[in-house]
Order: structure tokens, then sequence, then C-alpha cells
């Protein structure tokens, strides 16, 4: 199937010929025509599948005949980098439609805001809280709606966010196609897509199931090890972009600061920052400045980097789901890429849960200096020997394994210098 299939507008479609799409994604391919029919939609796919285009390209195509000036379709996402991502591929897609976007949250000041919406925009791309402060100012006049996506919704319910939703529902037409999309279907959501979905297709692409283009590998260490454990990852496997995630945002603040300290180029992405610093180190991560961004999961929502090669979890994530929103940021499309996630003895409830999701068991890498339990690895598993200071071993994997890491990281002094 390729994109011409779905006829849409020649102004739209010039866009996606701009952006060189041919042939779309699974999600794309069922989700666009029901989209295009008016149908609501419950869309299930996970992180990097092309959801962002398989609700943009219809709404897009919707409103390229009607009024302009007001508000005709509304994303409502999460976080702030995933609202400025479906902007960029929004404006991208839309570059020869005329219409017009703003995203709207929280950690800027409001007025700019105010006068772009008052100068008329079709789509607004908004997190909850600043949404519903303009329309408790009147600044924003939503009843002339005819769209409303609601992206990323089981994360939206993860941030405490539901009841700000149901807060917004109660201000919009009930006339109006809603598209709601989540990576995975908790009760809540569930609940959530029965009051605001009426008679949906659902769309069904790789739930709760990781890429089949990631590989996963568990490194056993004790909890005060883990930062010596990654930097003998970094310095001893070929990476390219690398995202390591961190439980609290304190701990990837401070990770982030060791590693750009010891020569790496490096950032960190949590909460603390301020909006430009945390879309400074965005953009550094995507356009190559920083080969390593630390990050919190809520703070990673919204990251849409295609080539990162690891994502390294530093402290293991508290739930399979969470994993699989981290991991899906590597592996995307056809390209390969790694998980490498530091085990501790408090993990082994995690470990076990992780296996069930995976349908298999994860190989251990039991790295001499590190491993806290090779007596207890699988029958069979082969400790693996990291390159230490003063030493000259690989971690890479065992030929048994599909491919070998070979290389090394940019020079950490000679990248300080750039």
């Amino acid at each position: 199937m390729q994109f011409t299939e779905f006829n849409f507008h020649p102004k739209v479609a010039a866009g996606v010929a701009a952006a060189s799409y041919v042939s779309p994604t699974p999600i794309q391919a069922r989700a666009i025509p029901p989209v295009l029919a008016g149908r609501d939609v419950m869309g299930l796919a996970q992180t990097g599948t092309g959801k962002t285009a398989a609700f943009a390209l219809p709404i897009l195509h919707r409103l390229m005949n009607g009024g302009r000036g007001y508000v005709r379709a509304l994303v409502v996402a999460p976080t702030r980098e995933l609202a400025e991502q479906i902007h960029a591929a929004i404006g991208d897609l839309g570059r020869n439609t005329g219409l017009r976007s703003i995203t709207v949250y929280g950690g800027v000041g409001i007025n700019p805001q105010i006068a772009r919406l008052k100068k008329g925009v079709e789509i607004v791309i908004a997190c909850p809280g600043r949404l519903l402060d303009h329309l408790n100012q009147k600044t924003i006049d939503l009843s002339r709606l005819e769209v409303l996506v609601l992206d990323e919704a089981d994360q939206m319910f993860d941030m405490g966010f539901l009841p700000d939703i149901r807060r917004l529902l109660k201000q919009l037409p009930s006339q109006r196609q809603t598209l709601l999309f989540s990576a995975t279907m908790p009760q809540e959501i569930r609940n959530l897509a029965k009051e605001v979905l009426r008679n949906p297709e659902t769309v069904q692409v790789d739930l709760v199931a990781p890429a089949a283009t990631v590989s996963h590998a568990l490194y056993p260490v004790q909890e005060a090890r883990k930062t010596d454990l990654l930097f003998s990852l970094l310095k001893n496997t070929g990476t390219g972009s690398v995202l390591v995630f961190t439980r609290t945002k304190h701990r990837a603040k401070r990770l982030g600061e060791k590693l750009a300290k010891t020569g790496y180029r490096a950032a960190s992405l949590q909460g603390n920052l301020s909006q430009n610093r945390r879309q400074a180190a965005l953009d550094g991560f995507r356009d190559g400045r920083h080969q390593i961004l630390v990050a919190t999961d809520i703070a990673a929502r919204g990251i849409d980097v295609s080539q990162v090669s690891h994502v390294i979890n530093y402290d293991m994530p508290n739930t399979t789901d969470a994993y699989i929103h981290r991991i899906g940021r590597t592996g995307r499309a056809t390209r390969t890429g790694d998980a490498f996630t530091m085990l501790t003895a408090a993990d082994r409830a995690m470990e076990r849960a992780l296996e069930k999701a995976l349908g298999r068991p994860i190989e251990r890498r039991n790295i001499e200096g590190f491993a806290i339990d090779q007596d207890s690895s699988p029958a069979g598993a082969q400790p693996h020997r990291a390159k230490q200071p003063g030493g000259n071993s690989n971690p890479g994997r065992t030929k048994n394994n599909r491919r070998r890491f070979s290389g090394r990281p940019a020079n950490p002094a000679a990248a300080a210098s750039r």
C-alpha cells in the first residue's frame, strides 16, 4: 500500500511527498481510513510506530474544506515535548495547506499564546493544565471544535491528568470526532474510552509487545556501582545516540552533570529545567551535539530521535509498560537497537514481570568486577568481561549472539572541546 491510495487533498499530498512518505506504517494503514471516514477511533500502538501522522494527515485533509480562523481541531498531549513534536509534524505535513497551528502549555508566558490565538488558528496542540487556564480566562474558543485527539492517554493517566481531561470534555461540543491513542490499555483508559468515544473503530498494533528490532540484556550490579558500570558500558560499546533513564529527576541531573564533567557530550532532561533549557537539551540530542541524554520517564515523553542506538535503564522501570515506553525510543522502523537494563537485587520481581511480557528469558551479562550473582546465572550463561581502567577486554556480545559491537564512543576529551 502507498500513501497515494488515501486520496488526500492535493496540498496535503504535496506535504506527504515532501516528507518522503511512500508506504504507511501499520498504524497509519489501519487508522487513516476510518479517521478519514469520520469515525471515532481507538488507536493502540507503542511509541515510534508513526501514530502522529495517522491522525495529523486526516485532520489536515478534513480542514482543507470549511472555515478558517477559528479552532477546529484540538490535540491534547501529556508533555510539552510531545506537544512540540506533534506541532512540528503538522507543520511539515501541512506546509502547503495554509492551516495554522499553535502549541499551548505551561512553563512559558501565557500572553504570547493569547496573542497568537487572537490572530486565529485552526489547530491547537495543548497540555491539559494550560488549556484549562485559557478556557477559564476565556482566551480560547472551542465552541466550533470538530476533531479532538487525546494522545498518549495512558501517560496522561500516569501523570494524574484524567480529572483535567474530564473537566475539559465538559466544555467541548458533543458533536465531534474523537480519536484516542494509547500505548497500553489500563482499566482507567478503558473507562475513559467508553465515556468519550462513540461506536469507535479499534486499531491495534503491537500492543504491549516491544519492537522486534530491539535486543534486550540485563546487567547485574550492586546499586552503588551503577555509575561505574554505566561508564564501562559507554567506554566499551560502540554506541551512537544513547538515552539513559533514571527514576528521579535529581538523579538524572546529577548523572548528566557527571557525564559532562568526564568529557561526554551529555545533557539531562528533567522536570526542574526551564522550558528553554529543556528544549535546548532535546534539540542538542536530536541534532547530535549531545551524544547522551539522561532523562526521567515523564520528561522523555515526546522525544522523537530516529537513530537512538541504545537505551540504558540506569534504574529499573516500575512497570512493564514503562519499560516498553522507554525502549520504544530505539529500534524504530527497520533499524535495530539495544536495551541495556541494570539489575540490582531489589529488581528481581520486575525482572520476572519483564520476561513474562517479552515471552522469553532476558539475557544476563555478568561483567567481571560488577556482577553480583554469577553463581545464580541461568545454566550456560557466560560472564562477559568489561574493560576496566587499565584493562583491555570488551563486554560485547558472545559469538552466539546476533551481532557484535565494535568501535568506541567519540573521545570524551576531544568531544568536550567542541
